[in-house]
């Protein structure tokens, strides 16, 4: 392997200690050469058909977007698999609309990447429709091959490019591309399941290694400033940088590494227990799409023999619900205004109800949003400062929990369109995943019923699934969570 790397064959910026050398040994056996490995092509998707390619064309484009990795990205593979075929260089670009820090510092570690395979990386400032196009034309470059993207900006991109551009899509975030697992929007996991199980022997197989590129551009990339572009960020500067989550492929996979060999056995029986270290804490990686879900999903399933429940536990949460999720919160993350009536078809007469009525606690006098993430102590009971602590400093909160704050927001609001507005804000202001369809299924399920079923009638809550503190307590030891997160600290 390290013959190979040293060749030029293949290369990967940083490492994850064992787990990155076996990554790297895998992709070798699985395929010497992208040419060589029969490509799935049902993970493509034609968004517009125009001549195959055009005989002056100088390159073909892969646009980057959801999944910001070189290895293990089938959106990527299959930009150099055609490349190579058509005997072309190939150039790689990122539509940065500066907000970021986390995506940034991942996307100068794919670039450092690029240049070792000597592949262009292009960063482009702007949204994708104004900058990309003029770049596909001004270079004659043939083609673009982006992963799955906001259906928006995909039309709209669509409409600006030359007719006689070929632009297809690539489902490089899901195992099972969404366009394959269902044609239409599920209920819930139990409808999608066995489709998603069905495919899995399709769809989850090893990758081959990008390669260096044999076809050089004929004008290398710019170079990049990314200090400039770090000042550049347009962001609030009152929530801080995490430092327990350092950015990048190489320090996702070796949180991942981490998980398998210090928190799987656990995590089939205390992932819900937010005081036991037993959650594989990935979930900014596979956001960013720093690290593929599906070699998370490769590796863990190595250990079945050793810890059955909590591999299978693994793969219903970040195999089935997640592509579930997908599934439903592409819908909500576009429009979730219009999608709110659709997500709680049960609410029952429980709304709008009197609010001095149907709490465990009287209501706190909610704050204004922009103030609303501080976990100040006056909110009455643990649930809200405590949680949303948690939230604020670390960018993350406990799945388990997360559901719970949710609820409380529900609880404590007028109408459950004020609590989605609350809870969505929050979400995407604070929490490193946010902005992601899982979050945006997650507040859905909490506050409108969605993928869930209908339950007993109460005030406030309606048909709506009820959790409270004294579930919480039932759970773990809300003390000792209590201690951890305490205002004073």
């Amino acid at each position: 392997v390290e013959k190979r790397r040293k060749e030029g064959e293949v290369t990967e910026a940083g490492g994850a200690g064992c787990l990155g050398e076996a990554v790297r040994q895998a992709r070798l056996r699985a395929a010497p050469s992208v040419q060589e490995f029969k490509y799935n092509k049902k993970r493509v998707r034609l968004v517009s058909q125009g001549p195959d390619l055009k005989e002056d064309a100088q390159g073909i484009v892969y646009w980057m977007s959801r999944d910001q990795r070189v290895q293990d990205n089938w959106a990527f593979l299959y930009a150099q698999r055609l490349a190579l075929k058509q005997k072309l260089p190939l150039h790689v670009c990122f539509c940065l609309v500066p907000h970021f820090g986390f995506m940034l510092k991942g996307l100068q570690e794919v670039a450092e990447e690029c240049k070792e395979l000597a592949i262009p990386f292009h960063l482009l400032v702007g949204f994708a429709k104004d900058v990309l196009p003029p770049f596909v034309t001004g270079r004659g470059l043939g083609g673009g091959a982006p992963l799955r993207v906001p259906a928006q900006w995909v039309e709209d991109v669509r409409e600006r490019l030359p007719g006689d551009v070929p632009f297809v899509q690539v489902d490089a975030h899901n195992i099972v591309p969404c366009w394959v697992a269902s044609d239409k929007q599920e209920y819930g996991a139990r409808t999608i399941r066995r489709k998603i199980h069905d495919r899995l022997s399709e769809f989850l197989t090893e990758f081959p290694p990008v390669i260096k590129h044999p076809y050089p551009p004929t004008a290398p990339a710019e170079p990049i400033d990314w200090s400039a572009c770090r000042a550049g960020l347009q962001v609030d500067h009152t929530v801080k940088e995490v430092t327990w989550a350092t950015p990048g492929t190489a320090a996702g996979l070796a949180m991942l590494e981490s998980f398998i060999g210090e928190r799987l056995k656990f995590f089939g029986t205390d992932r819900n227990n937010p005081n036991r270290a037993a959650l594989s804490n990935l979930s900014p990686w596979f956001h960013f799409g720093q690290v593929s879900v599906q070699r998370a999903i490769l590796e863990v399933r190595k250990h079945r023999g050793q810890c059955k429940e909590s591999v299978e536990g693994f793969v219903e949460e970040a195999v089935v619900r997640r592509e579930l999720q997908t599934g439903a919160g592409f819908s909500l993350w576009r429009q979730p205004e219009s999608t709110l009536s659709r997500g709680k078809p049960r609410p029952g007469p429980g709304r709008p109800h009197p609010r001095g009525s149907g709490f465990s606690s009287p209501p706190p006098e909610l704050p204004g949003l922009p103030g609303a993430g501080c976990g100040s102590p006056g909110c009455p009971r643990w649930a809200l400062p405590r949680l949303q602590l948690q939230m604020v400093h670390e960018g993350k909160m406990h799945g388990f929990l997360r559901m719970y704050w949710a609820k409380k927001i529900l609880e404590w609001t007028r109408s459950p369109e004020e609590a989605l507005k609350f809870a969505i804000y929050l979400n995407d202001r604070y929490e490193l995943d946010g902005r992601d369809p899982s979050g945006y299924v997650g507040c859905m399920w909490s506050i409108c019923g969605l993928h869930d079923q209908g339950w007993a009638e109460r005030a406030v809550f309606g048909k709506i699934r009820y959790m409270n503190y004294a579930g919480c307590k039932r759970k773990f030891d809300v003390g000792e969570f209590e201690r951890r997160y305490h205002p004073r600290k």
